[in-house]
């Protein structure tokens, strides 16, 4: 029986578990691994801190993750398929490992945030071959 997110310790699991996925799919992996060359060390407790907020509303993260993802569109233009891949090795950890109340939550908030992340940055390209 799995049981539900319900720490820290938990989000670390979850977040290094999915990232190691990226890092090896075919995908989505080479823009982590090769475009933008993602230091793993700072960017891992960044990801556990947005989730831990995202699930359990700490307060423990306070960055702007629209910024950097424009900034990743700029180095690599992000299409709509790499946002369903992120969205189905996202929502696969999840369900590997969790389920319950906060897993659900957590597939969720995924899919809203790729969602907007997705709308904004499709639009801004628009917008730009529009000017």
């Amino acid at each position: 029986m799995k049981k539900d997110i319900d720490s820290r310790e938990d989000i670390v699991k979850l977040v290094n578990s999915f990232y190691d996925k990226v890092k090896m799919d075919p995908v989505i992996g080479y823009i982590f691994n090769d475009a933008v060359k993602v230091n793993w060390e700072k960017h891992l407790p960044v990801m556990y801190n947005f989730w831990e907020n995202v699930i359990f509303f700490t307060g423990t993260y306070n960055g702007n993750p629209m910024i950097i993802h424009q900034h990743v569109n700029k180095v690599v233009p992000l299409h709509k398929e790499h946002f369903e891949r992120w969205l189905k090795l996202f929502t696969e950890t999840v369900n590997e490992f969790f389920e319950g109340e906060k897993a659900k939550l957590a597939r969720q908030r995924a899919l809203s945030i790729a969602t907007v992340i997705q709308i904004k940055i499709l639009q801004n390209a628009v917008q730009a071959n529009h000017a």
